[in-house]
């Protein structure tokens, strides 16, 4: 049977966002933004499986260490795990634009998560704070949630809304 999901963008969504050209380097510079920990709880609970998908071209730009975006998320999913959440995968690409076809607004990061966990993607949502965010949803058919601040500030529907 096919798996509901929701997809989260992470800077801007799950934490507070870097600056424009700027770039979340270490542990010591995340901060969540509030409420999220409680969304992902919910959603948890709703049985939709949570995939992180995240464009880290920091990497590629040399400014954030692999090391470092590897602790980064090993220790936002303790923090989430330590207050009742789960996230099933975290899927990040840290290439440059037009690179790769893993970077958002590209499918690839939503397609392996698709194959790994027989998503459907119809019935799934991505929630972001960009329009990169809201192209990626709509190339692939889901609902999106856009948030700033912590807050929804748009909602595009899909067979989601209907079925919840």
């Amino acid at each position: 049977m096919k798996r509901r999901c929701v997809f989260l963008d992470r800077d801007g969504t799950i934490n507070v966002g870097p600056h424009p050209g700027e770039y979340i380097q270490n542990w010591g510079q995340f901060r969540f933004l509030p409420g999220v920990i409680d969304w992902i709880r919910i959603f948890n609970s709703l049985g939709f499986l949570v995939v992180v998908v995240t464009n880290q071209r920091g990497v590629a730009r040399g400014i954030v260490h692999p090391e470092d975006l590897d602790e980064i998320h090993r220790r936002m999913v303790e923090e989430i795990e330590q207050a009742g959440g789960r996230v099933d995968q975290i899927l990040s690409c840290p290439h440059e634009a037009g690179e790769c076809m893993c970077r958002k607004p590209k499918p690839g990061l939503v397609l392996e998560a698709q194959a790994r966990w027989d998503i459907d993607l119809a019935a799934s949502l991505l929630i972001g704070d960009s329009d990169t965010d809201r192209d990626l949803a709509a190339a692939c058919g889901m609902g999106f949630v856009r948030v700033r601040d912590g807050r929804v500030v748009e909602t595009i529907t899909s067979g989601l809304v209907r079925a919840l």
